[in-house]
């Protein structure tokens, strides 16, 4: 079990606390490196290798994702001072960036994530949450109420990949 904010949430990592935070220049790069860990091996299963390449190139600049990073402000959750996660909420509701660490995948971090975010929802009194989901998570949000609005197709990087326009009323 897993303690946030007075919830507790199932882990399987013995009796470590999980910790949500906000987050902080110096996490700069372990961000970086959650991030491209678990597009490369998570989201594989549903991309192909230049798909995952392109959204998550393992060459970047630091300035430009710190800057990224600063610009959406996102929560942490570290378990036993290990980043395992992060996602953020805007101030209208979008969900911008939702990624657990690969390694830590359907052992609670995430439901943590998705319940820090619909309190902070709620606090802003945001009528809808929504995002630009992957393949890979939409099951995800389906679990947590989210509802699809359509498929579409974005370019990045000059590939085409899937995602899904979900969003949940609140």
């Amino acid at each position: 079990m897993v303690q946030v904010d007075g919830e507790l949430f199932e882990c399987s990592h013995g009796e470590y606390v999980l910790k949500i935070r906000k987050f902080q220049a110096t996490d700069t790069a372990a961000l970086r490196a959650l991030f491209v860990e678990t597009v490369h091996q998570v989201n594989s299963r549903d991309y192909n290798a230049s798909q995952i390449g392109a959204w998550a190139p393992l060459s970047y600049d630091f300035a430009t994702w710190l800057a990224r990073l600063s610009a959406i402000n996102p929560f942490i959750a570290e378990l036993d001072g290990v980043i395992v996660g992060y996602a953020d909420i805007q101030a209208d509701g979008y969900i911008d960036h939702f990624f657990c660490h690969a390694q830590y995948q359907r052992q609670g971090v995430g439901k943590a994530l998705m319940h820090k975010l619909l309190e902070t929802a709620q606090q802003q009194g945001n009528a809808r949450l929504y995002a630009h989901v992957s393949i890979t998570a939409r099951p995800f949000f389906v679990a947590f109420g989210f509802v699809e609005l359509t498929a579409q197709q974005v370019e990045i990087r000059g590939l085409l990949l899937t995602n899904f326009v979900m969003e949940k009323r609140c």
